[in-house]
C-alpha cells in the first residue's frame, strides 16, 4: 500500500513540508509506504511547495519590504525555465516595518524585483503565488520594478490567486483587513481607477472589465495589463504543476491537511481541488482544528483526525494507514469521524 501525503500548511503553525514529513513518518511505523507532495493554492507556502516538487533551486534575491525595508527574499527557479515567486515574502501583510504600516504607501515594488531577477536568470515562465498582499497599488510598484531592471525578457507571467474579485474593487473588497478605513479605501478606489485607465490607454487592456484583476490590491490586474499575465485559480495550477493526477493514480490512498477545516475549504481551496480529483481514491484529512458546522461536507472524507503537533501527526499517519489497510478492496472506509 502506498500513501500519498498532500497537505497544506498549518498557517503560522507548520508548513506543509513539516506537516507531510510528520505524517509520512507515522504512516511508514505502520508498514505502509507514504509518498510526501506538500501542496499550496497560490497562497503562502506556495513557493515552498512548488519548489519542493519541481526540484527548484532557490535563489536569493535582496529586495524590499512593502515600505521600503531592505531585505532578502527566495526565488524558485527549476531546470526547464520555471521560476516561483511568493507575493508575500516581499509584499506581504505579516512583514515588519520601523516606520509604520500606511496602506496607502504599501508597494508591490519589492515583488517586481524578485520577478525582474527570475527573468534575468533565465526563467521562461514566472509563476507568482498573490496571496497575504499589504498594497493595494494596482501592481504599479511591481511595474516600475520590472522595467527598470530589463522587463520580462520574453519570460510568460502566471498569477495564482482563487480571488474573483475585479481591480476597481480591491481596495474596498481587501483595505479593510490591510488597515485602511473609510477615507483611506475611498482614496485608494479613485487611483485605482486612474491607473485602470491608463492601463487601457497605454495598452489596450482594462482590469476593470475582468475577473481575478483585484487580487493582491490590484497587482494582478496590473500584471495583466501591462504583460499579459494569465490569470489562473491557483490550487488546480499547482496540482497541475506537480503531477498530482500520476501520483494519485499510483496511491492506496490520500491525506491532506490544512490548519483548520471548515465548510470554505471546498471553495477554490487545495483540499476540494483535491476531493475534486480523488474519484474513488479514499481521502483522509489530518487537521489542526475541524469547524462544529462542517455538517455533510465531513461526508467527503474516509476520516478526519484533528492533530496539533508533531507527535499527533504522527499518530495520526499511523492510525490512518491501519485504516487504509482495513478498507474492503471494493473501497469501503470507516465511517468519518472527529472529536
Amino acid at each position: 500500500m502506498s500513501i500519498l501525503v498532500a497537505p497544506d500548511s498549518f498557517k503560522g503553525t507548520f508548513t506543509a513540508s513539516e506537516v507531510a514529513g510528520h505524517i509520512a513518518a507515522g504512516i511508514r511505523t505502520a508498514g505502509a509506504a507514504a509518498r510526501e507532495l506538500p501542496v499550496a493554492d497560490g497562497g503562502e507556502g506556495t513557493t515552498e511547495a512548488l519548489a519542493r516538487g519541481l526540484d527548484a533551486r532557490p535563489v536569493l534575491v535582496t529586495t524590499v519590504g512593502p515600505w521600503g525595508e531592505p531585505l532578502e527574499a527566495a526565488v524558485g527557479l527549476t531546470a526547464d525555465g520555471t521560476a516561483v515567486v511568493e507575493l508575500a515574502v516581499a509584499s506581504g501583510l505579516n512583514l515588519p516595518s520601523a516606520g509604520g504600516r500606511d496602506p496607502l504607501t504599501a508597494s508591490t515594488y519589492g515583488t517586481g524585483v524578485l520577478i525582474a531577477e527570475a527573468a534575468r536568470h533565465g526563467a521562461r515562465r514566472i509563476v507568482v503565488a498573490a496571496g497575504g498582499s499589504a498594497t493595494t497599488d494596482g501592481g504599479a510598484g511591481a511595474i516600475a520594478a520590472i522595467e527598470e531592471r530589463g522587463g520580462l525578457r520574453g519570460a510568460e507571467l502566471v498569477i495564482l490567486s482563487d480571488v474573483t474579485t475585479r481591480f476597481s474593487d480591491a481596495a474596498r473588497v481587501f483595505g479593510p483587513q490591510k488597515g485602511a478605513g473609510p477615507a483611506a479605501v475611498e482614496l485608494l478606489t479613485h487611483r485605482l481607477e486612474l491607473l485602470a485607465a491608463e492601463f487601457a490607454r497605454d495598452y489596450g487592456r482594462d482590469p476593470r472589465l475582468v475577473d481575478r484583476t483585484g487580487a493582491a490590491g490590484g497587482f494582478s490586474g496590473g500584471m495583466w495589463a501591462r504583460y499579459g499575465a494569465r490569470l489562473v485559480s491557483g490550487a488546480d495550477y499547482v496540482l497541475d504543476l506537480l503531477g498530482f493526477d500520476a501520483q494519485l493514480a499510483a496511491s492506496s490512498a490520500v491525506v491532506v491537511g490544512e490548519g483548520r477545516l471548515d465548510s470554505q475549504t471546498g471553495q477554490g481551496k487545495i483540499i476540494g481541488a483535491i476531493l475534486a480529483r480523488a474519484g474513488t481514491t479514499p481521502v483522509y484529512a489530518v487537521v489542526g482544528s475541524v469547524d462544529p458546522d462542517l455538517g455533510d461536507y465531513a461526508d467527503s472524507f474516509a476520516r478526519i483526525i484533528v492533530a496539533g503537533d508533531p507527535a499527533a501527526m504522527q499518530a495520526a499517519g499511523a492510525e490512518l494507514a491501519r485504516a487504509a489497510s482495513a478498507a474492503s478492496p471494493a473501497g469501503a472506509a470507516p465511517a468519518p469521524a472527529y472529536p
